[in-house]
C-alpha cells in the first residue's frame, strides 16, 4: 500500500457541519467556469446554488435535459444546461466536445452525479451500471477536459465517493461482475472506492499541470439516491421507520441536503488544500486513515486511497475503454 502522508485532518479553519452558503460565505468566483454534474438534485442543486451565488457560471450537465432545466430555472442560464448521460460514453464525448466548442478552459469540476444499489443492468457500453455511471462516464469526462483543466492554471476536480467505500475495493478484474455473482452493495462500494481512487490518481499525473483533485464523503443524506431501495431495505438499514419517517439514527446523524454539500464546497474552494491534494475528505476536513477492518463510521480505509492501486484502476478503466 502506498498513502499519502498526508491523509491526516488539518486545522480546517470550519466547523465539521456548516451549511453550504456558510461554505461560500465573502467567496469570490466572478469569471469562473464551473462543471457539476448531477446539479439538479438533492445534494448537487444545492452545490450548484451556492456557486452561484458566489458569482461562479456553473454548468450543469444532465441525462434528463428537460428536468434538469425545469429544477435549474432560475438559478443557472438554460445555455448552461446541457444533456449528457454518464451512462453512455458517446453522450459524453458529445457533451464535451460542444462545452470545448465555447469554453477554453474549466476551473473546477465537480463530478457529483452518482446511483446507488441498483439491479443489474449495464449502460450502452455494456459496463456494470454503478461503476460505469459512477466512474467510467466520469472518467471519460475528465479525460477530455483535460485540456480545458489545465489552461485554467489552478483547476480543482471533486469527485464524491461515500462512506460506501468501506464496504471493500473491488476487483480489477471482473469490474463488470462477468465471472461472479451479481451483488448490488458490493458493486455500489466497487464504485465509491473508484471514485475515490479517481481522483488519487488524478492529482498525480495532474498537479503538474496545475491540476487538483479531492475525493468526498458527503455523509448520510435523503436524496433521490435512495431511489432503488424499498422502504423495506431501508428499514433493515436503519434509516427509517415503518411509516416511512426518518429513524431516530437518521434524524440524529444524517444532514440536510444543504449540509451535504458543504464538504464538496470545501475541498473545491478553500485556501487550506492549496499545496495538496488526492486526498479523501469529509465534515469538512481531510479524513484521517483507520485501519481496514474499523468500526468507526468515519475516515477512510487505505483501499480508497492506495497510489498503487490507483494507477492501476485508471490505466484498467483506460484500456476498457480504448478496447471498445
Amino acid at each position: 500500500m502506498s498513502v499519502s502522508k498526508d491523509q491526516k485532518p488539518i486545522d480546517s479553519g470550519i466547523q465539521p457541519t456548516p451549511e453550504a452558503s456558510d461554505v461560500v460565505a465573502g467567496l469570490d468566483l466572478s469569471g469562473k467556469t464551473v462543471m457539476v454534474t448531477g446539479g439538479y438534485s438533492g445534494i448537487g442543486f444545492e452545490t450548484v446554488k451556492a456557486l452561484v451565488s458566489a458569482g461562479a457560471h456553473v454548468h450543469a450537465p444532465g441525462r434528463d435535459l428537460e428536468r434538469a432545466r425545469k429544477a435549474l430555472d432560475g438559478v443557472v442560464s438554460a445555455s448552461h444546461v446541457d444533456k449528457m448521460d454518464l451512462s453512455d460514453l458517446n453522450s459524453v464525448d458529445k457533451f464535451a466536445d460542444d462545452f470545448l466548442d465555447r469554453h477554453k478552459k474549466l476551473d473546477l469540476l465537480i463530478c457529483n452525479a452518482g446511483i446507488m444499489a441498483c439491479p443489474f443492468e449495464k449502460t450502452a457500453q455494456g459496463f456494470e451500471s454503478q461503476i460505469g455511471v459512477n466512474h467510467f462516464g466520469h472518467f471519460a469526462l475528465i479525460n477530455k477536459l483535460m485540456g480545458a483543466l489545465e489552461a485554467a492554471q489552478g483547476a480543482r476536480v471533486v469527485t464524491l465517493s461515500s462512506i460506501g467505500h468501506r464496504i471493500g475495493g473491488g476487483d480489477l478484474d471482473d469490474l463488470h461482475y462477468e465471472n461472479r455473482p451479481y451483488e448490488k452493495w458490493p458493486a455500489y462500494g466497487q464504485s465509491k472506492t473508484a471514485k475515490a481512487l479517481l481522483a488519487v490518481e488524478l492529482d498525480r499525473i495532474g498537479k503538474d499541470k496545475g491540476i487538483r483533485a479531492f475525493s468526498v464523503h458527503p455523509g448520510g443524506i435523503f436524496t433521490p439516491l435512495q431511489r432503488h431501495l424499498a422502504n423495506e431495505e431501508m428499514v433493515a438499514l436503519g434509516w427509517t421507520k415503518e411509516d416511512g419517517t426518518p429513524s431516530d439514527l437518521a434524524a440524529a446523524g444524517f444532514k440536510t441536503p444543504s449540509v451535504g454539500a458543504s464538504t464538496t464546497l470545501w475541498a473545491a474552494t478553500s485556501a487550506k488544500l492549496d499545496g495538496l491534494g488526492g486526498l479523501y475528505c469529509n465534515d469538512c476536513n481531510v479524513a484521517e486513515l483507520v485501519a481496514d477492518d474499523s468500526p468507526d463510521m468515519n475516515g477512510v480505509r487505505s483501499w480508497a486511497v492506495d497510489q498503487d492501486l490507483a494507477t492501476r484502476l485508471w490505466q484498467t478503466t483506460a484500456a476498457q475503454i480504448a478496447a471498445l
